[in-house]
């Protein structure tokens, strides 16, 4: 077998088994928390919710927490939750209405009234996009979960749109929060420190997925288009200063449409998820658009399939949804990757670590932290042994296609036998492989939660 054959086949395994993701948690049904003096009549809700209307889609990590945005419906009270993952219990726990039940009030315009982007900043506070309702506005919100899990409104945005996604920014001047909107050929700019927001036009773009470049500058706001499998770009530095019309760059483009999930990690490595198919897709922005394949299931399994996020430990978290009657309904997967959010730098990563790792559990939780001291230790073995196996893949591979073409034609030199031609054509020897992992999905028609 041709030995540089040899060393693509291994090299190809090698990225293809460097995360290896852990189940956490399963839910075959879901089940609410419920303080111990919630009335009647909420007690009654929680036995007679429909198990298919409990659908996660936003993620944030927070320390020993994880928060989830849930679709919206009338029989679910609930649109905010979290749960911890740190119990010593091996049983799924139940969904905690965050920061409140009350918190949680379905046509009241002071209330959470449909959670959706989810996002935790360097001090630990998380921010909560609000898609509001008939009678209410779309509104922000932050909650200091290293305070008590202090609940403020940021801003309530003077239009009732459909609200998507969000990513923030945190500079010496201040804190920006850049806002998708559903398929709207706009983004939105919230200021906190001047509590203000502004619409940027962005031509010719439907804006449906967000995500930001690491620190470093220039840093750029990359925008996953509506309907299609178009990558965009804009400066962020134009944003900052106020301007309301933004000219997006073709970036590249995806092998699947409607790129609904967008994260960004710290060394500039792009996670994305589409609506419908099976798989996760990444790409390092520090290189020419190429995409590959980072996760995937054997088959489609819903039309939102996953929810994930990074924490600032180097841990990648992952729902895996199942739509239809499988078993379990949802996942909660786990892989230690060595990277962190998109806004934690080397030089800010203590700072950050102390803050988002604050918490009780996580503290007194001697056994949790030992093992994710133990899975970033593996991973970064992991890719120590794959970047060593690369230098000598490089050194070994023109070694010895080298020293086989010197030993053929010694051997050609030495014998005496009359040559013949070869029956096999290079043509035949040289064979298209083909990558079967990108067929075409039918998807189902979608559901109307858009």
């Amino acid at each position: 077998m041709n030995p540089c054959f040899c060393v693509i086949f291994l090299l190809r395994l090698s990225f293809a088994t460097a995360v290896n993701f852990t189940q956490v948690f399963a839910w075959n049904e879901w089940a609410f928390e419920r303080p111990s003096k919630a009335i009647k009549t909420q007690a009654q809700r929680q036995e007679s919710f429909n198990q298919e209307n409990i659908q996660p889609r936003y993620m944030a990590v927070y320390g020993s927490r994880i928060f989830l945005s849930l679709q919206k419906f009338d029989d679910i009270p609930e649109t905010l939750v979290s749960l911890r993952t740190s119990s010593a219990s091996t049983s799924s726990p139940k969904l905690s209405p965050f920061p409140s039940l009350a918190m949680n009030k379905w046509k009241d315009c002071n209330k959470i009234q449909a959670a959706k982007g989810l996002e935790v900043d360097a001090i630990g506070r998380l921010w909560v996009l609000d898609d509001g309702s008939d009678s209410c506005n779309a509104k922000l919100w932050t909650i200091h979960l290293a305070n008590n899990d202090h609940t403020k409104l940021s801003v309530r945005f003077p239009f009732k749109k459909p609200m998507h996604d969000l990513v923030l920014e945190e500079t010496p001047d201040g804190t920006f929060a850049y806002i998708s909107m559903m398929g709207e050929r706009n983004i939105v700019v919230f200021s906190l420190e001047k509590s203000q927001c502004w619409i940027v036009d962005t031509p010719g773009v439907h804006v449906l997925s967000i995500a930001l470049s690491p620190r470093e500058e220039p840093r750029q706001l990359y925008l996953g288009k509506s309907k299609s499998n178009e990558l965009y770009s804009i400066s962020v530095a134009a944003l900052r200063n106020g301007t309301r019309t933004a000219n997006p760059k073709l970036i590249g483009k995806w092998t699947a449409n409607n790129s609904y999930r967008m994260l960004m990690d710290n060394r500039g490595t792009m996670y994305t998820a589409f609506l419908s198919p099976n798989y996760i897709q990444s790409w390092n922005s520090s290189q020419p658009f190429q995409e590959q394949r980072f996760f995937e299931v054997g088959r489609q399994i819903a039309i939102w399939p996953f929810t994930f996020a990074l924490d600032s430990s180097g841990n990648f978290w992952m729902t895996v949804f199942h739509y239809k009657a499988d078993k379990p309904k949802c996942r909660l997967l786990r892989a230690a990757v060595g990277v962190k959010p998109y806004y934690i730098t080397d030089s800010t990563t203590k700072g950050v670590s102390t803050v988002t790792t604050n918490c009780t559990s996580c503290i007194k939780g001697g056994s949790v932290a030992g093992k994710r001291q133990t899975d970033e230790s593996t991973n970064y073995a992991l890719i120590g042994s794959v970047a060593l196996f690369l230098v000598l893949s490089f050194i070994i591979s023109p070694w010895l296609c080298l020293r086989m073409r010197n030993m053929r034609n010694s051997n050609e030199q030495e014998t005496e036998m009359p040559t013949f031609p070869n029956p096999v054509s290079p043509e035949m020897v040289h064979e298209e492989i083909e990558n079967d992992l990108y067929g075409v999905v039918t998807a189902p028609p979608p559901r109307p939660w858009l």
